[in-house]
């Protein structure tokens, strides 16, 4: 079983960024895409971006196209979300996951996720 650990959340005003990371306890990282989801109040959970095994490959949401960025550090088993000009529709738990590539579906179990609060 991976576990999965979320932090870098925070409350940030509007137009502000924020950095998450995600570490996995896996010696097998590199081998799966991860992917960030989040969880608004009220809000079932929702895809924001992806990244293939090695890095290459990232996919994003509509709603954070341009703002956020993707990334994985394979030799610290990690995966962060860049996140900049933020605004309160941001509002949420954002968590990591593995997922498959082809359908952004997730394959493991939730970490705790992080908050991030965003004011306008």
């Amino acid at each position: 079983q991976v576990q999965l650990v979320e932090s870098g959340g925070g409350l940030v005003q509007a137009g502000g960024s924020l950095r998450l990371s995600c570490a996995a306890s896996t010696r097998t990282f590199s081998s799966y895409a991860m992917a960030w989801f989040r969880q608004a109040p009220g809000k079932e959970r929702e895809f924001v971006a992806r990244i293939s095994g090695s890095g290459i490959n990232t996919s994003y949401g509509d709603s954070v196209k341009g703002r956020f960025t993707i990334s994985r550090d394979n030799t610290k088993n990690t995966v962060y979300l860049q996140m900049n000009s933020l605004n309160p529709e941001d509002t949420a738990v954002y968590y990591c996951n593995r997922v498959d590539w082809g359908t952004s579906r997730s394959l493991g179990a939730w970490g705790q996720g992080t908050l991030v609060t965003v004011s306008s």
